[in-house]
């Protein structure tokens, strides 16, 4: 948008002072953000948000042609017409200063050189046209033009004016109405650097929040996953093997029931931990402590009423684990338990967790119809379904990795997690 004029009390040649829509434009700033310089521009655009820029230089126009030609009629000679249509098109040309800043000091300059060498005499003190172009091509102008304008304006000041006091004063003038067009066009610079900084920053907030976001309902995500899974598999095993027991073993059938009542009740206990942290503002959430590898065993017990038998390995964990790494150990376990129950037609698994060094190492293995391969495929390579998915983030999520796919010679199923336990394994939870 255009520039925008306010008039400076001062007086001199720094009598008009523009400052443009385009010196601040989409600037998003505090008064300080671009130093005290700024912060002011910022402030001046503000308060002249509602100026019109046509209206501005047209009464630039009128104050220049005004002081013009009030020179040429105050002159001690009588001048004909012509000399008031020269006075006159020196500042004809100024409601285009914005658009080509250079042609507009050409004709006006050439205009006030003919009437220099027609009617010296009549040529007003200050040259307020000459003023006005001047700051506008230092301000707008390209470099190459803005340095070119200033040299041949020096020469012509130093070579055409015929004293030293006037020489020095045109001098004065045109430099200064130079520098200040050179100041506010850096000024609209820095704005800009600082605009775009700002906006710099906003997009990298914006994209940490989404990115958080996305993170926690991964996390979210995962740990629904984790806690249904495992209790529905469980719930539907055991109410399908109900009603085949029902008659010919009551006792077994309400074991049955009592095994389907528990795995309900735990799961909305884990479920109120998950819960409890996306409850509105205010409200107290009700978690309870995340599970650790003492838990394993009951997590075992509840497996083996489905028909699994399981050995559990705990081995020697050497002290205090870190809380983040239990967890994911009991979650990897859990998930792994949950699809052999679910896929693997498994009669046997083992559940091994040890301390290896710095690292807790994970293995989970059965005896089941495993997964065939594709020809030419690595184990390795087998990426599993949301489940696994879940084990490799949760792995991930404390530094560490996990492998899940067909075990030896396509026998069966391997879950296998390494967990670095690093220097907050001296601290933290309560071992298993």
């Amino acid at each position: 948008m255009p520039d925008r004029v306010v008039p400076d009390t001062g007086g001199g040649v720094l009598t008009l002072l523009p400052v443009g829509h385009d010196l601040l434009r989409g600037v998003g700033l505090p008064a300080d953000g671009g130093g005290v310089t700024v912060g002011r521009a910022v402030r001046w655009r503000a308060g002249l948000a509602g100026v019109n820029p046509y209206v501005v230089d047209g009464l630039l126009t009128v104050g220049s042609a005004g002081v013009s030609l009030w020179s040429v009629y105050h002159d001690d000679t009588a001048w004909s017409w012509w000399a008031y249509l020269l006075a006159l098109g020196t500042a004809l040309p100024l409601p285009w200063r914005r658009i080509a800043p250079v042609t507009v000091l050409a004709v006006s300059g050439g205009v006030s050189a003919v009437l220099s060498v027609l009617a010296h005499s009549a040529m007003p003190q200050l040259p307020l046209y000459a003023v006005v172009t001047l700051y506008t091509v230092a301000d707008r102008a390209r470099d190459g033009q803005r340095w070119a304008v200033l040299a041949v304006v020096v020469v012509a000041n130093v070579v055409g004016t015929r004293s030293p006091n006037g020489m020095l004063f045109s001098l004065l003038t045109s430099v200064g109405a130079f520098v200040f067009g050179s100041l506010v066009r850096e000024l609209r610079r820095l704005a800009q650097v600082e605009s775009e900084r700002a906006r710099e920053a906003g997009r990298r907030a914006a994209s940490d929040a989404a990115r958080a976001v996305a993170e926690e309902r991964a996390r979210i995500a995962r740990e629904m996953h984790d806690i249904l899974a495992h209790a529905v598999s469980l719930m539907v095993i055991q109410a399908e093997a109900g009603p085949v027991v029902v008659r010919s073993d009551p006792e077994r059938a309400i074991r049955t029931f009592d095994t389907i009542a528990d795995s309900g009740r735990d799961a909305m206990v884990q479920l109120r931990r998950v819960l409890g942290v996306l409850k509105e503002e205010g409200a107290a959430p009700e978690l309870a402590p995340q599970p650790r590898l003492a838990e394993l065993a009951a997590l075992a017990e509840r497996v083996r009423t489905a028909g699994l038998s399981v050995d559990l390995d705990l081995g020697r964990v050497g002290g205090p684990l870190p809380a983040d790494v239990e967890a994911a150990a009991y979650r990897i376990v859990q998930e792994a338990l949950t699809n052999t129950v679910k896929h693997a037609g498994a009669s046997h698994t083992l559940v091994r967790v040890v301390r290896e060094g710095e690292e807790l190492a994970v293995v989970v293995s059965d005896d089941g119809r495993g997964v065939p391969l594709p020809a030419g495929r690595a184990a390795s390579g087998w990426s599993g379904g949301r489940g696994l998915v879940g084990i490799r983030e949760r792995a991930a999520a404390c530094g560490g990795r996990a492998e899940a796919g067909p075990g030896p010679d396509g026998r069966g199923f391997l879950v296998s997690a390494r967990l670095p336990l690093g220097a907050s394994g001296l601290v933290g939870g309560v071992g298993g």
